[in-house]
């Protein structure tokens, strides 16, 4: 990205993957993501609906990893440093 777009999602120090958000737009989309988790567990309760319930988390787990791959840094193995 260019210095004028920040990356929403830094790579994480060690690992792969990224870190907490670095700007307000990154952490509107943890927010979403917390609030649409809450919504999946009042729908379709995990005890009561367990199919139901993890079909809808999966969905909302690949849309927040498409958000991250998209406005976050290049994912690669780190060690640190």
């Amino acid at each position: 990205m260019t210095a004028r777009h920040r990356y929403w999602f830094p790579a994480k120090r060690y690992g792969w993957g990224w870190g907490p958000p670095t700007c307000w737009q990154g952490w509107l989309v943890v927010l979403l993501y917390a609030l649409l988790v809450l919504a999946g567990c009042i729908a379709w309760p995990p005890t009561r609906d367990p199919v139901h319930f993890l079909l809808w988390m999966a969905f909302v787990t690949a849309l927040l990893i498409a958000v991250c791959w998209r406005t976050g840094e290049p994912p690669r193995w780190r060690w640190g440093g």
